[in-house]
């Protein structure tokens, strides 16, 4: 087995010349684990002293210097790094990863509850947005996922659109008098008319594999899809533009599931989470901000068999508040945040 482990611990090393040429080379990085602010140096271990016509180094895929300096404003999580080789013609490619975490410890906050209002207990809640005074709702499990339109003061079903057998309902979010639901690993998006909520059209995803939850700016829409990635996608085809990794001053937060996006933040929901909290994200670099916990709400809600975790998360611009509930939950609930 020492072959294996050699195999492991070897820095990928590809060729885009002549791969009988391996100038067993290799790219040393100072450290593994960075924070804003730090310096990431590179350097080459040479045994050959191989003579290189010129080499480059990105991270991310940007050109930087040997020595860089990981700026307050980067985008956090794990960076790929690559050392680009020159040698008798051919091009050599060395490949590996660094951590960079936010400086700053997220801020903590509580809630107070103002509200309590019905919900359907049937629903395996996995999408909440409003638009006006209207709550959309998206449910989860296959034959039982649909897209809601929901008063949210009574819990009345106003219209239900029920999703075909095959598919696991996800996210949701409206922007541009459309309403966007993501399925969960069926690879498929629908777009619907808000107006009479009847499917326009479907679409595909990309890079982002799976579906998990959804919001937008007003401009563009942000996706989670089980991992740390939050997606930023073209609100007109939904394709995928680029990614954030949603980091703490000590790690990668996975599992990141409903999105609501408030005064400039995306709120989050994280799936299957030991509390019931939500993460407070910043768009841009994907640091977390802020942790909510709504510990306590659960107890208040009916104690069926198949009572799940928080998830759902809906801001009321006019009401300035936001409503919380869970897969399962008989319970909506109005709340305002408050720092600890």
């Amino acid at each position: 087995m020492k072959w294996i482990t050699m195999l492991l611990t070897i820095i990928a090393l590809k060729s885009c010349g002549n791969e009988n040429k391996d100038p067993k080379i290799t790219l040393k990085v100072n450290q593994k684990t960075f924070v804003t602010g730090d310096t990431l140096q590179l350097s080459l271990k040479n045994k050959k002293n191989i003579v290189l016509d010129s080499i480059h180094y990105t991270a991310r895929g940007t050109r930087i210097e040997s020595t860089h300096r990981f700026e307050e404003n980067a985008v956090l999580g794990d960076v790929p790094i690559q050392a680009n080789l020159f040698i008798e013609g051919n091009k050599y490619t060395l490949n590996s990863n660094v951590r960079l975490l936010n400086k700053n410890a997220p801020s903590l906050y509580t809630y107070t509850l103002l509200n309590e209002f019905p919900h359907d207990k049937a629903a395996y809640t996995q999408g909440l947005e409003f638009d006006g005074e209207t709550l959309y709702e998206s449910t989860g499990l296959r034959t039982k996922s649909s897209l809601r339109k929901v008063n949210y003061k009574t819990g009345k079903v106003e219209k239900k659109i029920d999703l075909d057998a095959s598919y696991f309902g996800e996210g949701l979010t409206l922007i541009n008098d459309k309403i966007i639901q993501l399925t969960w690993q069926s690879n498929t998006g629908f777009v619907y008319n808000k107006e009479n909520m009847e499917m326009e059209r479907s679409f595909v995803y990309n890079q982002s594999k799976e579906g998990w939850g959804l919001c937008n700016d007003g401009t563009q829409l942000y996706k989670s899809d089980g991992s740390a990635k939050i997606w930023t996608l073209d609100a007109q085809t939904q394709k995928e533009i680029s990614y954030v990794e949603a980091t703490t001053n000590k790690t990668i937060v996975t599992k990141i599931n409903e999105l609501e996006w408030v005064n400039g933040f995306i709120y989050a929901n994280t799936y299957q989470a030991q509390k019931d909290v939500v993460v407070i994200i910043n768009p841009k670099n994907g640091a977390v901000e802020g942790i909510v916990n709504f510990a306590g709400l659960r107890k208040k809600v009916e104690q069926i068999p198949n009572l799940d975790v928080l998830n759902g998360i809906a801001y009321h611009p006019g009401r300035k508040t936001f409503f919380v509930t869970g897969k399962n939950w008989s319970k909506l609930f109005e709340v305002t945040l408050q720092k600890k």
